[in-house]
């Protein structure tokens, strides 16, 4: 088992078990347990968790629908009615077991919720493990703009027990393995060098890639937990990637988060060569690996427009100014504010 010490709290790092889990709780008193999950942890994950933890077996269970559609303001209407209904209390502890979208409902759940209350992350999908649930990050989407409305709220703790991810489609694996191929890329170049000769499945998720991931992404929120400066880094890719998903998401198709960052990869890193920030060897290196593991995506003129409009809400913007974190060189990253309409429409263009 592995830890690292966060801002406020640890992260456990097993490859099957709950030990770690077991332990915290032993040493806390908490009023009430209530898991937040949805249908598909109720069906993979609810009884492992239960059965390793008697604890949790008393604990109220509130089941939301899975799907980014459903982390909005009405889910959080729900939840809060149901704690208010089952007596929760300043003394309770939420459970989120789940992946991004329960970790971040979840989360913001308890910090609102009486003005905050006690939450724990047990993500069970490799972007959740890699990414979503560590950093303190909480949110929900509004008006189809991605984590619009959310908090800093840390949680007492993230218990990660690598077995869950055994349940996992062949393409929720891909869609949390965006998250690892960006932290490389602007933290790390030995850990890319790493991770790019990577090609089968299994290699996406071992232990010790999911532990350096997390470690760098760590080793920055520490740094800067309100993202003020070098934490703003973690969002490459994620400009462009969230206004696509956005945009995906209003036309009512399908589309997993880590597929649209990997869309997002894809443009910002032409951008960052057009800008100088890496040289013309870099971007291939970088494209050439994400379209090896991403199928390609085809966009169409008004999904290209809808990203243009929903960039202009993306957090990192400084008035009208459009923001950007860029790779310069891999390994190290670059933020950089005033891209302009053209060159992102033209980087969009040769996708």
């Amino acid at each position: 088992m592995s830890i690292i010490k966060s801002t406020s709290y640890n992260i456990h790092i097993e490859k099957n078990g709950f030990e770690a889990l077991n332990t915290f709780l032993s040493k806390k008193e908490y009023s009430k347990y209530i898991i937040i999950c949805d249908e598909n942890t109720i069906e993979q994950c609810l009884s492992r968790l239960l059965f390793n933890c008697d604890i949790l077996t008393t604990a109220e269970i509130i089941e939301l629908e899975s799907g980014e559609k459903n982390k909005n303001l009405e889910t959080c209407m729900q939840v809060w009615g149901a704690l208010t209904d089952i007596g929760a209390d300043k003394k309770s502890l939420i459970v989120n077991l789940g992946g991004g979208v329960i970790s971040d409902l979840g989360g913001f759940v308890a910090s609102t919720f009486k003005r905050g209350i006690d939450f724990i992350n047990i993500p069970t999908t490799l972007l959740a493990m890699a990414d979503a649930s560590v950093g303190a990050k909480t949110g929900v989407d509004f008006e189809g703009i991605k984590n619009h409305i959310g908090t800093i709220y840390q949680p007492k703790g993230v218990f990660i027990n690598i077995a869950l991810l055994e349940s996992l489609s062949e393409r929720h694996i891909i869609n949390g393995y965006a998250e690892i191929i960006k932290i490389a890329l602007i933290a790390d170049a030995d850990f890319w060098k790493k991770i790019k000769k990577l090609k089968k499945l299994e290699t996406f998720y071992s232990e010790d890639i999911i532990t350096k991931a997390i470690e760098l992404k760590n080793n920055i929120v520490k740094k800067d937990l309100y993202e003020k400066n070098i934490r703003k880094s973690l969002n490459f890719g994620h400009s462009i990637g969230h206004a696509f998903e956005s945009a995906i998401l209003q036309q009512k198709k399908d589309i997993l988060h880590g597929e649209a960052i990997a869309i997002g990869m894809l443009v910002e890193s032409e951008i960052a060569h057009q800008l100088r920030f890496i040289s013309k060897a870099e971007l291939n290196s970088i494209s050439s690996y994400l379209k090896t593991v991403f199928k390609n995506k085809s966009l169409t003129n008004p999904t290209k427009k809808l990203i243009l409009s929903f960039l202009k809400h993306d957090k990192k913007n400084e008035g009208a100014s459009l923001c950007f974190a860029f790779p310069n060189p891999i390994g190290k990253y670059k933020l950089r504010c005033g891209v302009t309409s053209e060159i992102i429409e033209n980087c969009i263009s040769k996708l």
